[in-house]
């Protein structure tokens, strides 16, 4: 038992070090908070809430391995390395690539309630 409570204990420093240190991590969190809410206020589905929170933690998993990965890095060579420079740059790659999706399913169950709540204002 106290393994599984070191390795907890590591796991939190690790997202804490996100949250301190990556200003990303903060605004994607920001975001898809605010996100959230808007989701209960519009009432929209268990299951649309279920994808849109699959999106932000998938967002949020991304660049905490992202950052995993460029700390890798920076421990294995300060110098200009074009195989460090892609692999850091494949890893912003995956984060831009859940960043896409994340917006895309935001949209798709957003949308339509607030385009409808939008209607609903203007005609009064």
């Amino acid at each position: 038992m106290d393994k599984v409570l070191h390795s907890l204990k590591n796991a939190f420093f690790g997202l804490k070090y996100c949250f301190i240190t990556q200003r990303n991590m903060v605004i994607h969190t920001l975001i898809g908070t605010a996100v959230f809410f808007l989701a209960l206020l519009l009432r929209v589905s268990v299951s649309e809430k279920l994808f849109l929170l699959t999106a932000i933690l998938l967002l949020l998993v991304a660049e905490a391995f992202n950052t995993a990965i460029e700390k890798t890095i920076d421990l294995y060579t300060k110098k200009r390395n074009s195989l460090a420079h892609i692999a850091k740059d494949v890893a912003a790659g995956a984060v831009l690539l859940t960043s896409v999706f994340a917006v895309i399913i935001v949209i798709t169950v957003l949308g339509p309630p607030l385009w409808q709540l939008i209607k609903t204002i203007l005609l009064f």
